[in-house]
């Protein structure tokens, strides 16, 4: 069995993130966004929207590849979203983050002080 590349995984993530129904998971928003989008007006697609369009890879923001984290500035705060890839309980992390069969992705977005 061949190990999984960080440019494997990097696909999977960007699929994830970007909405693609074949990679399956999960997506969460903090409290604080939550909070904040209500002050905004804002509906939760719009930021998830903005999620999906990050493109700005950096080694500082992506050491190993993976694309599984970026930072948004959105409407004066600062945000971080995260992909972790978790067993099909959710449990555990996954031993193969791309095996879709026994791997569930979870975006979670946060104020950049919630972390």
């Amino acid at each position: 069995m061949a190990l999984p590349t960080a440019s494997d995984i990097a696909q999977l993530n960007d699929a994830f993130r970007k909405g693609d129904p074949s990679v399956p998971g999960q997506r969460f928003i903090t409290a604080g966004v939550v909070h904040l989008l209500k002050q905004l007006d804002i509906p939760v697609e719009t930021l998830i929207q903005r999620a999906a369009q990050f493109d700005d890879f950096t080694e500082h923001n992506d050491p190993h590849g993976e694309h599984d984290f970026g930072v948004l500035e959105f409407h004066g705060h600062r945000l971080f979203w995260k992909i972790d890839a978790y067993h099909n309980d959710y449990n555990l992390g996954s031993d193969d983050p791309t095996d879709l069969s026994k791997t569930r992705r979870v975006l979670t977005i946060m104020l950049a002080e919630e972390w």
